[in-house]
């Protein structure tokens, strides 16, 4: 009888662990953006300054657990070959999945389209934060979507690598 006891025991500890660990990674971390509705949409143009582009319909949430768990949505009427003209461009960026929840990015469909040509994705900030960048994607249909990308920089430092000269010096928080 006290091994079934312990048993069950272990296995209701199990099931309430599994479930806290769900709701934190899933639900607890994330907190919704309040846009500012002025410069919530900010690319880089090919001379290098930020600019804010026209937008509409601004959702986003980010965590403070991580420097890659911010997520926006948006629209905007100005047109991609517009954009294309006027704003760097970030090669190899891959959209990383949202939660279910957050239901206006879905990374996998955005991947595609990038991948098809169908969006494209343009430097929003290098170096938001050491080894990250922001990045913005916007598709043919004027829907876009904003992220963050681990940088260059951001994989030596993290990988142990030398970071080299190209590289900002990493903010230790003061250490």
């Amino acid at each position: 009888m006290t091994g079934k006891i312990a048993g069950l025991t272990i296995l209701v500890s199990a099931l309430i662990a599994g479930v806290a660990m769900y709701y934190l990674q899933v639900y607890a971390f994330y907190d919704e953006v309040t846009p500012t509705g002025v410069d919530d949409v900010q690319i880089t143009t090919l001379q290098g300054v930020q600019e804010v582009i026209l937008y509409e319909d601004f959702q986003a949430i980010d965590a403070d657990s991580s420097p890659i768990r911010y997520r926006a949505c948006f629209t905007t009427q100005t047109p991609l070959s517009t954009l294309l003209a006027t704003y760097e461009a970030y090669p190899g960026a891959a959209p990383r999945t949202a939660p279910g929840w957050f239901d206006c990015f879905d990374a996998e469909a955005l991947g595609e389209e990038i991948r098809s040509g169908r969006a494209h994705v343009f430097t929003g900030q290098r170096n938001l934060e050491f080894g990250i960048d922001r990045v913005v994607a916007i598709t043919d249909d004027g829907r876009g979507y904003i992220w963050h990308e681990v940088n260059d920089c951001g994989d030596k430092a993290y990988d142990g690598s030398p970071l080299g000269e190209d590289c900002p010096q990493p903010d230790n928080g003061g250490s």
